[in-house]
């Protein structure tokens, strides 16, 4: 599948990964705040008073990771924005990951913890796509290009929010933060992408 055509979640969740290898379980809020958008964008969940509220009980995105969260968000009582951006965040990027193992980006290696325990890590296979999304993220937060998706936008403001070390090499991120701006308007669904941008910029994230 061209990353191109991969769903929000997943390409943050590429996007973050550690290269060469190694899970970045840090990543689980960016890859959150994806799907979030991405069901946001799709017409499946909208803002009602900073609350996310589905927009109605039956429909699905059929895609496991987004139809995943948006149970979550059914079953459970209302949450704001920010909230849902590290509430059982980790079920979301699992599921992500396994997404990304199914599609070939990543390969799922079995290993042994202490020579006993059998475990699985997941390491990055697809390093050319992700290059390719890392070289995207740069490329929209650098120019302004007229034929920039919402999509698109959502992408590259998310991605420069979670700052990762490889999007800005020289760890300049708030050259950036007017681009992020624009791009938050121009993704179309300012009010709930600013509040998710602004929940990944918030140091001290705990992880659930």
């Amino acid at each position: 599948m061209p990353h191109g055509s991969l769903p929000l979640p997943a390409k943050l969740c590429l996007l973050a990964w550690d290269t060469p290898g190694g899970e970045a379980m840090a990543a689980a809020h960016v890859v959150r705040a994806g799907a979030l958008t991405e069901l946001v964008l799709r017409g499946l969940l909208t803002d009602d008073d900073g609350i996310a509220t589905p927009v109605d009980m039956d429909s699905l995105a059929a895609d496991a990771v987004l139809d995943g969260l948006l149970e979550l968000v059914r079953e459970s009582r209302p949450h704001r924005w920010r909230n849902w951006v590290t509430l059982h965040a980790r079920v979301t990027f699992e599921a992500a990951r396994e997404q990304l193992t199914a599609e070939g980006c990543l390969r799922a290696e079995k290993k042994r913890v202490l020579g006993v325990f059998p475990s699985v890590e997941h390491v990055l296979h697809d390093t050319a796509r992700v290059e390719a999304l890392r070289e995207e993220a740069r490329r929209i937060l650098r120019e302004r290009l007229p034929e920039v998706s919402g999509r698109q936008a959502a992408f590259a403001a998310l991605a420069a929010a979670a700052n990762p070390p490889a999007l800005f090499p020289d760890g300049d991120r708030a050259h950036h933060d007017a681009r992020v701006e624009e791009l938050i308007t121009l993704s179309g669904v300012r009010g709930v992408l600013s509040e998710l941008c602004a929940a990944l910029s918030t140091p001290g994230r705990a992880l659930t």
